[in-house]
């Protein structure tokens, strides 16, 4: 693997430490779906199990640099200069049901700008990782968003309108009217930076969701960008523990596939 930094470096032996451990965990889930207890306080403990093995490695490189994290939240919050951002298990409801469609990510963030990141799925034992001007890679291959120019011809992804049993009606509607106005095939695979890396690799062409975390996408983002992609972060992007709404594509469709999205009322 092409690593230039240290800080690169300790992303991935973070990621590889915290990897063993989901990949123990993940084995166990088939048990645990027959069990009387279930697996759901069995996963919430992976996820904090992963996110302390991420937290413990990256504080060793500097333990004044600030971490947000889904679990944990914030540590060192006064430090806006150097950040990590983290999600120890992205997918987390796929890996909850035994399905290997989850990933690891980690980025790093200087001063607002997300210099370096990695995503790691575990069980197909891909990476993909980024550093800011040295071009993105899975595994020791460098990749670089499809070709694609029209809509029409190209293959999306996106996550789909979360649950809400308040508001799963309109949600469910708002889901169904969007779709109909994107004029190209659509996936749903239930891992956001999955999703993002998969568009930097160019296995999809555009990938749209609402209201992620910062944690879901900042690894993605700069790997989508090191790999000739273009992000759209829509919303307040100086506050970055808000959620999001982000458009991402091959950069060639983003225009054409922006406009599909914001037509009429879904605004």
């Amino acid at each position: 693997m092409r690593l230039n930094s240290p800080k690169m470096n300790i992303i991935h032996k973070a990621c590889l430490k915290a990897s063993k451990s989901l990949i123990r965990d993940f084995g166990e889930i088939e048990n645990l779906q027959v069990s009387s207890k279930g697996p759901g306080d069995f996963v919430s403990a992976a996820d904090k199990k992963s996110e302390k093995i991420i937290i413990d490695e990256l504080l060793k490189f500097n333990p004044n640099y600030g971490i947000l994290s889904e679990e944990t939240g914030e540590i060192n919050k006064n430090n806006k200069d150097n950040r990590w951002i983290i999600d120890p298990i992205d997918g987390t409801m796929n890996f909850l049901n035994g399905i290997p469609q989850f990933a690891i990510s980690i980025a790093y963030e200087e001063k607002n700008e997300i210099i370096c990141g990695i995503i790691f799925d575990p069980i197909k034992d891909e990476m993909f990782f980024a550093e800011k001007g040295s071009g993105a890679f899975l595994n020791n291959s460098r990749i670089r968003v499809s070709k694609k120019s029209k809509l029409a011809d190209s293959l999306l992804v996106t996550g789909g309108p979360k649950f809400n049993s308040k508001k799963k009606d309109s949600i469910f509607q708002e889901y169904v009217e969007i779709s109909n106005k994107v004029s190209a095939p659509i996936r749903k695979f239930g891992s956001a930076s999955l999703d993002i890396a998969n568009v930097a690799c160019g296995r999809f062409d555009g990938y749209w969701q609402w209201e992620l975390s910062y944690w879901d996408i900042a690894a993605g983002i700069i790997i989508l960008k090191e790999a000739g992609g273009f992000v759209d972060l829509i919303g307040n992007v100086e506050e970055k523990s808000i959620k999001k709404n982000i458009i991402a594509t091959n950069s060639r469709i983003h225009k054409e596939l922006q406009d599909s999205l914001f037509k009429k009322n879904i605004e």
